[in-house]
């Protein structure tokens, strides 16, 4: 074509040329990154426990009898409810031999409840992950 408009001749046809734009789409693989950097970071922070504990001890208390029974006849060790009850033999001279309690043990199991309080430390992780570009530049 030329820049300047001629006239078409009476013997050749006007012609007009028709453009069709054609468009193709592709993928393809781009590597986005060089890798990454992980921070990871711990904390502590007190946290306060209330808990309550049990604690038992023996209470013995003697009980005097002074009985006399026979030699086959001492008793053994008995409960009463929480206590136990244990006797405590002696032989005494008479014109017989015989068998005397002398007293009791009566053991009670006592419990006490307390508080306990303490402050311990928990630890926690924190993590931070920053990853680089093509150029290797951190893009946080």
């Amino acid at each position: 074509m030329s820049s300047t408009p001629t006239e078409p001749s009476e013997q050749e046809p006007l012609r007009i040329p028709v453009v069709e734009e054609q468009l193709t789409v592709g993928t393809r693989a781009v590597d986005t990154g060089r890798g990454v950097r992980i921070h990871k970071t711990v904390t502590e922070h007190p946290v306060t426990i209330d808990e309550r504990l049990l604690r038992e001890e023996l209470r013995i208390e003697h009980v005097p009898i002074d009985r006399i029974v026979g030699a086959g006849d001492a008793p053994g060790h008995r409960h009463e409810g929480d206590t136990l009850v244990v006797p405590v033999l002696e032989e005494v001279l008479v014109v017989e031999r015989k068998v005397r309690i002398k007293e009791e043990l009566h053991i009670t199991r006592v419990r006490h409840e307390e508080r306990h309080v303490e402050t311990v430390p928990l630890k926690a992780e924190r993590v931070e992950i920053e990853r680089f570009d093509e150029a290797g530049d951190s893009g946080a």
